[in-house]
């Protein structure tokens, strides 16, 4: 009798153990699946959700051993007004016109700031792409050490407060790239056999439509979510290169010139003009995530930062849109004007994650096929 009850009592321990084991495997068995299911017909897409300029960072006293550059709008009426002297000052001719030079950058204006120092990042380890497959004596180590890096847009911000991790720039134009949906740029991978290894992929840009799909939280991201192509307004955005996968990895061949949205909430035309740009990713059915370097055209780079951040709030991140303009035309290393010989183009690199979508074209939103 005793035994009887000893084995029923294990029967049924057994059942419900039975039951989660059932329920444990189709659930792995669903999530497979579903991940699969993300690539069809041979495409995969994706959808921008974090970006950050690359930036290298250990301790800032190793990348910046002068210190962090303080540039903000009290240091530069400061160091252009000092206090004392008999001279009558007025809101037109002082804090106005430290205001129409930040907005108004040229090279004639900037040497209004000479007499504070510019500190540029130290170090050979970067992130970045060997853009040019070369090694030179001004490329950069990856931190795991690939030579040729190309970034020199590193060296120009790297020590300015605002880029590095957690700084306003850092963390707001990520905030606004995510809420502005003017930023909403995705790629779509097409002719895809196998998200590990292919030898022949196309990769296509387009600028999104929809909102981006998060968990309850609000704040994390999840893959499955749709985005319709922005066919009217998002041409400029558009976008087509040849790439490969190996081992998980993407990697597209160069594109000639790209518009990339990079804007604040109420401004409406803010973007970066890269040129050679290539993508690098490690790819997943959930998740792209890695770098997007090329050669930033400085005069865009210097026109968006100026008509994007205000000296206001340039102000938040200790830095001058005079100063940063100085650095950038001084450190670009691309693209020479055929007139003057002066480079007109600085290397870089974005440090991005993109989560899977289904993109919708507009073809498709009709119903047509």
């Amino acid at each position: 009798m005793s035994q009887n009850r000893t084995a029923s009592k294990a029967r049924q321990l057994r059942s419900p153990l039975r039951t989660l084991a059932l329920f444990i495997t189709t659930l792995a068995a669903a999530s497979a699946a579903t991940a699969q299911s993300h690539l069809k017909d041979g495409r995969i897409g994706y959808v921008l959700t974090e970006r950050h300029w690359a930036i290298h960072e250990t301790e800032a006293r190793t990348e910046c051993p002068q210190g962090m550059n303080s540039r903000g709008s009290r240091d530069l009426f400061a160091n252009q007004f000092p206090e004392g002297g008999d001279v009558e000052r007025t809101v037109v001719n002082t804090r106005l016109m430290i205001e129409g030079y930040q907005y108004h950058t040229n090279t004639a204006t900037t040497d209004i700031y000479d007499s504070l120092p510019f500190y540029e990042a130290q170090g050979n380890v970067s992130h970045g792409l060997n853009l040019d497959g070369e090694v030179s004596a001004d490329d950069y180590n990856s931190p795991a050490g690939e030579e040729g890096i190309d970034n020199q847009l590193y060296r120009a911000l790297g020590c300015i407060a605002g880029y590095r991790k957690d700084g306003p720039y850092w963390f707001f134009e990520n905030d606004f790239m995510i809420n502005n949906g003017y930023n909403r740029w995705m790629i779509e991978l097409s002719g895809v056999d196998d998200l590990v290894n292919d030898d022949d992929v196309t990769v296509t840009t387009y600028r999104g439509l929809d909102s981006l799909y998060t968990d309850a939280t609000g704040e994390g991201f999840i893959a499955g979510g749709t985005q319709r192509v922005d066919a009217r307004w998002g041409q400029s955005f558009v976008e087509e290169v040849k790439g490969k996968i190996k081992d998980g990895v993407l990697t597209t061949e160069p594109i000639a010139q790209a518009k990339i949205p990079w804007s604040q909430p109420g401004v409406s035309d803010g973007y970066h003009i890269f040129k050679d740009l290539q993508l690098q990713f490690n790819l997943t059915p959930q998740v792209a995530q890695g770098l997007m370097a090329g050669y930033v055209d400085v005069e865009q780079y210097n026109h968006r930062f100026r008509t994007n951040w205000a000296m206001h709030h340039q102000n938040y991140g200790q830095s001058s849109s005079a100063s940063e303009y100085a650095a950038l035309k001084r450190l670009a290393d691309a693209y020479p004007d055929p007139e003057t010989g002066a480079n007109t183009a600085i290397s870089g690199a974005v440090e991005m994650t993109l989560t899977q979508v289904y993109i919708v074209h507009p073809d498709q939103e009709m119903g047509s096929e």
